[in-house]
């Protein structure tokens, strides 16, 4: 395989996986934002901080992956089965087909009278009793790679929780809370007009729900931090 051709399928994958992907930096950033900012609440030690924000993005970013994968393999083995009763359903004959008929459109919301015109008009056309048959089962499409979406998960998981993290590594807690806030909102703004592209929603909005949704994982953190270190340490 040419690095041409290999580009190309990465290209492909990650358009396939764009979902995914912004998901998984979503749930990276917000979630070691709050533990991050929870922790550098109550020291001043930069490497408690690192352990902490370290040790929740590697066991976060491996339980994500762990949860796309499953459920990417669940909606794969559910549209086997699908596939497996649509193709019972067009290698029977004719006749079977038309007794389920009727029962299988009203199902689909026609009136008794509309149904049986319906079947009147395709049972003696096996290649347009077949098209009726799939319009009403549909054709269902093949899930990407389980594994595929699962790596895709764990690299922008565990990347987007790597941003709040850094800045614990070259500056001091206090210096570093700020610069950590910072880069983690601007990474917010960008996962929420990704996430506005994807889902074709309005931008302002999105990326307003995405930064909110972060600040409040930090405020969250803070307070129980702060709660634990009065109550339970003090």
């Amino acid at each position: 395989m040419t690095f041409a051709s290999r580009l190309k399928r990465l290209r492909g994958s990650l358009r396939e996986s764009a979902g995914t992907i912004v998901f998984g930096m979503e749930d990276g950033t917000v979630s070691i934002f709050g533990l991050i900012f929870g922790v550098a609440a109550t020291t001043t030690n930069a490497g408690t901080v690192l352990i902490a924000g370290a040790s929740g993005a590697v066991a976060a970013a491996v339980s994500m992956m762990a949860g796309v994968f499953l459920d990417v393999e669940t909606t794969r083995d559910e549209t086997k089965a699908k596939r497996a009763t649509l193709q019972s359903a067009l290698s029977a004959d004719a006749a079977s087909i038309c007794a389920e008929l009727p029962g299988q459109l009203a199902a689909a919301g026609l009136t008794q009278s509309q149904s049986a015109a319906l079947t009147g008009a395709v049972m003696r056309d096996r290649e347009a009793l077949d098209g009726l048959l799939l319009a009403l089962h549909g054709s269902p499409e093949a899930p990407p790679s389980p594994w595929v979406q699962a790596l895709w998960m764990l690299i922008a998981d565990f990347a987007a929780a790597a941003v709040p993290i850094l800045p614990f590594v070259f500056l001091v807690v206090a210096a570093a809370r700020v610069v950590s806030a910072a880069m983690t909102i601007a990474l917010l703004i960008g996962l929420g007009v990704g996430r506005a592209r994807i889902a074709g929603r309005g931008v302002i909005r999105t990326v307003v729900e995405t930064v909110a949704i972060g600040i409040a994982a930090a405020l969250a953190g803070v307070a129980i931090s702060i709660l634990i270190d009065r109550f339970f340490t003090g």
